[in-house]
């Protein structure tokens, strides 16, 4: 299968010390891939990496047969300022900016495809409401509409599914399950075992190095979980112990 993501021996990390290290592996394209490992395993950081945000301390990411502007990319919901003066539809309109510009014109095709975007969240209705006032799952349904609209062919979702209901798990499960109907490649950091190998085809296992990458039930395992803590404490100390890159 042709790869959406080439990793070739990747390390990645913060004032040279590595959070992810000589990762070696692919993503298929039209994969939907959920990405696990203990507390500070390099989940987070791995998807930042994709995004650009973070250059590679040694080794390289490339896109098989996709760009950077490929991509779109959900933080995790503690990365999002709510004080910011947004309504609903202002927050899913920015899923337009690459199309637009800051100062483009919606117009009313734009807006219909706004107003779509937030009906297939299950949000219409809240399209005034300031983002301040939204519940945890309001809020991930919101970003969940300005995806939609980024039409991206490699979606990235940072632990998408916290602090939300079980009504919002499902709708939003829903919208993944679709684009990965349409072919699009998602990757997902996630915690839930359940909801992975209820939803999830594959499963990429990381304890800042790689512990396993295949189909979920087969990395997945009790053995794997349990190495993947063991690795994972072994860097738990001072820098010196997993070795900070020279400059």
């Amino acid at each position: 299968m042709t790869p959406a993501l080439v990793f070739n021996d990747l390390t990645l990390g913060y004032d040279r010390l590595p959070a992810v290290q000589n990762l070696h592996t692919e993503i298929a394209e039209g994969s939907l891939t959920a990405i696990v490992g203990p507390n500070g395993a390099g989940k987070s950081t791995l998807l930042k990496g994709v995004t650009g945000s973070l250059k590679p301390l040694a080794g390289k990411l490339a896109f098989g047969g996709l760009n950077r502007e490929d991509v779109a990319y959900l933080p995790q919901q503690s990365e999002i300022d709510q004080s910011f003066p947004l309504s609903v539809v202002d927050l899913v309109a920015m899923g337009l900016w690459r199309e637009i510009g800051p100062f483009g014109w919606l117009g009313r095709a734009r807006r219909a495809r706004i107003d779509a975007a937030i009906a297939a969240v299950g949000l219409t209705g809240l399209e005034g409401r300031p983002i301040g006032t939204l519940s945890g799952g309001q809020l991930q349904r919101a970003l969940f509409a300005r995806l939609l609209l980024q039409d991206a062919r490699l979606v990235l979702l940072d632990e998408p599914f916290t602090a939300i209901d079980a009504r919002t798990l499902s709708d939003l499960l829903g919208v993944i399950q679709g684009w990965h109907g349409e072919g699009r490649t998602v990757i997902a950091v996630l915690h839930d075992t359940e909801t992975i190998r209820a939803h999830f085809p594959d499963t990429l296992m990381l304890a800042r190095e790689l512990v396993a990458h295949g189909p979920t039930a087969k990395v997945l395992t009790s053995e794997n979980q349990f190495r993947a803590r063991q690795m994972c404490e072994a860097c738990a100390g001072p820098p010196h112990v997993c070795g900070r890159l020279p400059v």
